[in-house]
């Protein structure tokens, strides 16, 4: 049965794949320029925008179907495993995943509550200076307008172009605007649908992925759009035969549990469906800055087909490259042809070139648990993380998750309303500003590398970050002084002359210098409750 079904979902991929060929070498296909699709090529030509240094901040909307069940990351995945909570919550919520799926979820996403242009107001009181919207999940479904996938927003869930609208709510705004892609893992992210309780009363019974056609959606709510178009064809189908649990875990965590960065070997039609809706992207929204959920670039030189693309239609919007791409975990020689992203980590040093750290005050899908039990990262929390990155030449990427709905909860709210307040006083050690000599000083060590932000500890106010900006020096205190205290790096012995020193939303600091440091009497009556800062003006320190 297994081997019947792939071979009928191959034919129809070649089919596919003829067509879409013909597509890709018509003038629909990628843009023609000056640069290649090679790395040497990407980084001969990349500058960095200066907009992106200057920008410092930008918010994400990280919000597709995987919101509806407001149970946190990876749904579309998990709920097609057997004992996994969110299976649980599926069966008890919505059904059986062998009759309601994936599509289902995706049905259900209307965004009724979505107000675009009021949450983009308060994003811009919170210090955004870009905004990124989802474009393409793991889930498959294409958040927007697209030409070359079926499965999008305008025919599914809300029925309209959210990327669109995001787009014209950011820009009448005055916000750059970005775009993520992270559908170039859908097609193993996607396995787990095609298979099968491995116990209990419908032991054995597939999921909706492997069982569905077009056909079959005569006269349901889905007629004309084909299932395995979404859950991207069976390569790597759960094996009859297996009865635990256990067993089954340790078969998708061996088969399609992994990163990959390759795309089916049974299926290259797929890699070439999604250069089309990527270049359909970046054509139709002409986005400031493309994010990319891979390790590199996605399918090798596809990938760097779909780079080159994107710098030669920004050359021909704005005479030179000023658009931001990212992507993960470059290897040296990709150095400086995009913009590194490190996703929920740390960075132990002063980059020489401008990177992004990109992380959420809770789950990247919104999770009703971070409410309830009021585990969000706190307005602090976020500071004291911008001012990190900024100091070691970075921008911070945030995700505010929303519900299914498109509204933000209560506590979101607050969590927006302390960043606003802190970034009206602060905003000039932040926003334009350029790293220092150093990045700062302090005891607390924070490890290099992605997914590592749980483990780090808390700060100290010795714990201290350097900007500069506009010829003064700043100095931001990671936690709060609460008497006399030293910045050991401004001793006697730094070259330059400090002739004043100032709180930000405060006055004047009274201060000494000698060669163990810059001693100041901390002014607790004026200072802000959280990350306050200094400005140090003087001769010959910057």
């Amino acid at each position: 049965m297994i081997d019947l079904h792939r071979r009928g979902f191959l034919a129809g991929s070649a089919a596919l794949g003829l067509a879409t060929a013909a597509r890709a070498a018509s003038p629909m296909g990628t843009a023609k320029g000056p640069v290649q699709a090679t790395w040497p090529s990407l980084v001969q030509n990349y500058r960095y925008p200066d907009w992106f240094r200057d920008a410092k901040l930008g918010l994400w909307s990280h919000w597709g179907p995987q919101s509806v069940p407001e149970q946190g990351d990876w749904y579309g995945r998990f709920m097609y495993m057997q004992g996994h909570p969110m299976y649980e919550h599926h069966l008890k919520t919505y059904g059986h995943p062998s009759v309601t799926g994936m599509k289902d979820l995706q049905h259900r996403w209307k965004g009724e509550r979505w107000d675009p242009d009021a949450l983009i107001q308060r994003y811009v009181r919170a210090g955004a200076k870009y905004f990124v919207a989802l474009a393409c999940h793991h889930d498959n479904l294409d958040c927007y307008d697209s030409r070359y996938h079926a499965w999008n927003s305008t025919r599914v869930g809300p029925k309209r172009d959210v990327v669109g609208i995001w787009e014209k709510a950011a820009r009448k705004a005055g916000l750059r605007f970005g775009v993520s892609n992270h559908a170039a893992h859908a097609w193993h992210w996607y396995q787990t649908a095609y298979g099968y309780d491995p116990v209990g009363p419908r032991k054995g019974e597939r999921y909706d992925a492997f069982r569905l056609r077009k056909g079959d959606g005569r006269g349901q709510w889905w007629e004309g759009l084909d299932p395995q178009e979404l859950y991207t064809g069976g390569h790597a189908v759960l094996p009859d035969g297996i009865d635990s649990i256990e067993a089954m875990n340790k078969w998708h965590d061996a088969n399609n549990g992994q990163w990959i960065e390759t795309g089916p070997k049974d299926d290259p039609a797929y890699v070439t469906r999604w250069l089309l809706r990527q270049t359909d992207l970046i054509e139709k929204y002409k986005p400031d800055l493309c994010y990319f959920d891979d390790y590199g670039l996605p399918f090798g030189p596809v990938g760097l087909e779909s780079a080159a693309d994107y710098y030669n239609r920004s050359i021909e919007w704005h005479g030179k490259i000023d658009v931001v791409l990212t992507a993960k975990q470059l290897q040296p020689h990709q150095r400086f042809g995009l913009v590194q992203d490190v996703e929920r980590g740390f960075a132990d040093r002063l980059w020489d070139e401008p990177w992004q750290t990109d992380t959420c005050i809770g789950d990247w899908f919104y999770n009703v648990a971070r409410l309830n039990d009021r585990s969000y990262k706190t307005a602090e929390q976020v500071m004291q993380r911008l001012a990190d990155v900024v100091s070691k030449n970075g921008n911070l990427l945030l995700s505010i998750p929303q519900p299914g709905d498109g509204s933000i909860d209560a506590e979101e709210e607050k969590i927006l309303d302390g960043m606003a307040g802190w970034i009206a006083v602060h905003g000039q050690a932040i926003f334009g500003s350029r790293p220092w000599r150093i990045y700062g000083e302090g005891p607390t060590q924070l490890a290099t590398g992605m997914q590592n932000e749980g483990a780090a500890k808390p700060f100290t106010p010795q714990d201290i970050r350097f900007t500069t900006n506009k010829g003064a020096l700043y100095a931001l205190f990671l936690a709060p002084p609460t008497g006399p205290i030293t910045i050991k790096s401004l001793g006697t012995t730094r070259e330059g002359a400090i002739e004043r020193v100032t709180l930000l939303g405060g006055g004047p600091v009274r201060h000494r210098r000698d060669a163990a440091g810059l001693h100041l009497d901390w002014p607790r009556a004026q200072a802000p409750a959280f990350v306050p800062a200094i400005r140090i003006d003087g001769r010959g320190l910057v």
